[in-house]
Parts: C-alpha cells; structure tokens; sequence
C-alpha cells in the first residue's frame, strides 16, 4: 500500500474537522497524519491528510470528501509533483556521549538545537519524510527520550495543477 497526501481547502467552520476525520472512521480509512490551519482567507483552512490505500481506494476517498458540504476542493497531491514537509522537535539523551558528537549529528540534517541540558539534547528538523526519518534514525544510536511530529504538509509544485 503506497502513502497517498490529500489537501483540502474547507470552509473555516465549527465541525468540519470533525465530519472529515469521522468519514475516514466510518469507512475503515487510516490517517497516518493530519494537518489543518487557516489559509491565505481566513473563512477557509487548508488540510493536508496522509493515508495509505491502493489508488482505488484514494480515488474513493476522493470522491467521498467531495460530497461533503464543508469541502471546497480536494487534491491528492501525491498525484502530482509536490513539495512535502514535516517539522519534529526530538529530545535525545546525551548521558553516553559527549554533546559535540550529538550536536555535529544534527547539524548534518540541517537540525537546530532548541534546548540543552545536562542529560539531553531537543532539536528542531523540518524536511520530507524520508529525510526525517534518515534523521530519526541516526538519533537511535543517542536514545530517543521525547519525539513530537507536525505530520506532513503538502503543496503542489507551481504549473503542475
């Protein structure tokens, strides 16, 4: 099953959130990742979903979402060449290794420190999810004590629409 990135633009009211993610939950669809905020117009949000199904499967999702009366516009930017972001903070133990080791670590993937203790380290990363991943990785061999993900967020590439 391939990873589908679904983006939204709904209309900025009380509930819609909800009957979306309840249209995933009555059909037996998973959200890997969720992110929603206002847009550029403040009465309409931008949602970027992330599941998982076969392209039948999305293209009924697809299809479902439309019917819903908050929905204004569905893409499945994985149809088309995108641009695709996540943010994590991630706190590290730093007992067993010196905090240069861990820092130089982070900074190979671009990552800030955020906050230093004696015994950890927080980063901040934003990349695709393969380069976080790759990043999450390598924290691993440190000991991961804290993670929090932004879940994706999607945007089709200028001129491909």
């Amino acid at each position: 099953m391939k990873k589908h990135a679904i983006s939204l633009l709904v209309e900025n009211q009380f509930g819609a959130l909800s009957r979306i993610s309840g249209l995933f939950s009555a059909r037996g669809y998973n959200i890997e990742s969720l992110s929603v905020a206002p847009s550029s117009d403040p009465t309409v949000s931008r949602m970027t979903i992330v599941t998982s199904g076969d392209d039948r499967v999305v293209e009924q999702i697809g299809k479902q979402l439309n019917k819903l009366i908050d929905v204004i516009k569905v893409w499945n930017v994985s149809d088309y060449d995108s641009i695709g972001r996540e943010l994590i903070l991630v706190r590290v133990f730093a007992g067993d290794h010196s905090q240069d080791e861990i820092i130089r670590a982070g900074q190979a993937f671009g990552a800030k420190v955020v906050d230093v203790s004696e015994k950890s380290l927080a980063f901040e990363m934003m990349g695709d999810s393969q380069e976080v991943e790759n990043f999450l990785n390598l924290l691993k061999t440190f000991g991961i004590k804290e993670l929090i993900r932004s879940g994706t967020l999607a945007m089709i590439k200028e001129g491909n629409k």
